[in-house]
C-alpha cells in the first residue's frame, strides 16, 4: 500500500464484535469525506471477527490490520496502539460496535480546520440497540444553554471545559463521537490513562482538553450502541471504577488550582452519594470511603452539602450543582 499522507486516521479497535463489524466498517466507507486511512485492530477475539476483518484488509483505504494473539484486557491499550500506527493529522477512534451518519467525518474535519487551536471536536449521538434500532435514550442532554450557541457549535477554552464539565463527569461519553488532533495528543506527558481499565477515556479527554480548545457540535451524527452488559455497568455495580474516578479528580485538583471551594466540596459530596448507593458489601464501601478521604481529603459533611445544593439550587441561584455548572 502506498505511504501517501492522509488527513484522518480512523482506528477501529475490536474485541468480539463480529456481529457489528460490517455495519461499522461500511458506515466509514460511506463517509462523504474520503481523505482517510483505516487501521483495523483485533484484541484476540474468540468470535468470527478476524474473518470479517480479513475480508476488508484488501480495501484500498485499509493501511493496517493488527491481530493480537493475547487479549490485553484494556480497550485503552488498543487506542494507544492504533495512535502509534496512525499517519493522519486527525484521529477518529471508531469503536467497532458503533456506526455513523455519512456526513460525520466531513463535519468534524471542517470545524477542526476552522479552529486550528482546537484539540478535539465532539459530536452528538443517536443511541441504538443491538439490532441498530434508534432508542429514545439521550446522553447529550443539550439544554437551551448549549443550543443557543451560534452555528450550532460551542467553542470552549480547554481548562474551562475541564473545570465546568469534565470535573463533574465524562461528558465525552463515546469515543466514536470524537475526532482529535494528533499533534495535541503528542503533547500529553502523562499517559496513565492507557493503563486504566474503566475510566481511561475520561482521563484521556481531560488530558486532550489541556492541550487546546474544545469544540462541541450540536448535531447527532454519531450512532452509539448500548448493550445490556458493559465494562462501565460492571464498574458501577461493583465499585471497581470508583477508585479510578477518584484518581482522576485528584489529578484535576492538582493541576487546576482555580476550582473553588464550593465546587470542590460538592464534587466530593457526589462521591459519597455514589458510594452510599452502590450495591456492594459494607466492607467494600468502607474501603472506597477510605480511598476518598485519603486521596481528596474529603469529609462526610461534603455529602450533606451536595444534597443541600441539589435540592435548593432552584431557590438559591448561587449554589453550584453539576447541571448548573455545565458550559
Amino acid at each position: 500500500m502506498e505511504n501517501h499522507p492522509v488527513e484522518v486516521s480512523i482506528i477501529i479497535p475490536n474485541y468480539n464484535y463480529a456481529r457489528f463489524l460490517q455495519q461499522r466498517i461500511e458506515s466509514i466507507l460511506a463517509q462523504t469525506y474520503t481523505d482517510y486511512e483505516i487501521i483495523l485492530l483485533d484484541d484476540a477475539s474468540t468470535d468470527d471477527s478476524v474473518s470479517i476483518l480479513n475480508h476488508y484488509k484488501t480495501n484500498s483505504c485499509v493501511t493496517c490490520l493488527e491481530i493480537n494473539s493475547v487479549n490485553t484486557g484494556s480497550p485503552f491499550a488498543q487506542w494507544q496502539k492504533g495512535i502509534s500506527l496512525s499517519r493522519g493529522k486527525y484521529i477518529w477512534i471508531a469503536e467497532s460496535d458503533d456506526a455513523a451518519e455519512s456526513s460525520f467525518l466531513e463535519k468534524a474535519v471542517s470545524v477542526l480546520n476552522q479552529h486550528p487551536h482546537a484539540s478535539f471536536c465532539f459530536l452528538g449521538s443517536h443511541c441504538i440497540d443491538e439490532k441498530g434500532n434508534q432508542l429514545s435514550t439521550d446522553f447529550d442532554r443539550w439544554t437551551s444553554r448549549q443550543l443557543r450557541h451560534s452555528n450550532n457549535m460551542g467553542v470552549f477554552d480547554g481548562e474551562d471545559y475541564i473545570k465546568h464539565n469534565l470535573y463533574w463527569r465524562n461528558y465525552i461519553y463515546n469515543a466514536s463521537g470524537v475526532v482529535f488532533r494528533k499533534q495535541c495528543f503528542e503533547q500529553i506527558k502523562d499517559l496513565s490513562c492507557f493503563s486504566m481499565r474503566y475510566s481511561g477515556d475520561w482521563l484521556f479527554w481531560i488530558e486532550m482538553a489541556r492541550q487546546g480548545m474544545v469544540l462541541e457540535v450540536y448535531e447527532k451524527l454519531n450512532k452509539f450502541r448500548l448493550h445490556n452488559v458493559s465494562a462501565t455497568k460492571k464498574a458501577q455495580k461493583t465499585g471497581e471504577g470508583v477508585r479510578e474516578d477518584v484518581y482522576i479528580i485528584n489529578k484535576i485538583e492538582q493541576f487546576l488550582l482555580n476550582i473553588g471551594k464550593q465546587r470542590k466540596t460538592v464534587r466530593h459530596g457526589s462521591f459519597y452519594k455514589e458510594i452510599k448507593r452502590l450495591k456492594v458489601s459494607t466492607e467494600t464501601k468502607e474501603e472506597l470511603l477510605s480511598c476518598l478521604v485519603s486521596s481528596l481529603k474529603s469529609k462526610s459533611s461534603d455529602y450533606y452539602i451536595e444534597r443541600f445544593n441539589k435540592n435548593f439550587s432552584w431557590l438559591l441561584p448561587w449554589l453550584i450543582t453539576r447541571d448548573k455548572d455545565r458550559l
